[in-house]
């Protein structure tokens, strides 16, 4: 896995995926069932995920990379 998402949008994504994670258990219910809960936990911890990674699946799929190209 190379990596395609530079420091930038490592740090949204961590920052995001840690707010929403917060959310989905203080005030969203995910603890309850609530399903609004739950869909926020699950895209709170890919986001966390791939943040601390450093890889998008979503991005290869598409081609994408947020990272600077190096000249050869």
């Amino acid at each position: 896995m190379k990596a395609n998402e530079n420091g930038v949008d490592r740090a949204l994504r961590l920052l995001l995926g840690v707010v929403l994670l917060v959310a989905s258990y203080m005030w969203l219910g995910v603890a309850a069932g609530e399903i609004t809960g739950i869909i926020a936990a699950i895209i709170g911890a890919v986001l966390v995920l791939t943040g601390l990674v450093g890889f998008c699946p979503a991005y290869r799929l598409v081609g994408m990379s947020t990272c600077k190209v190096k000249n050869s």
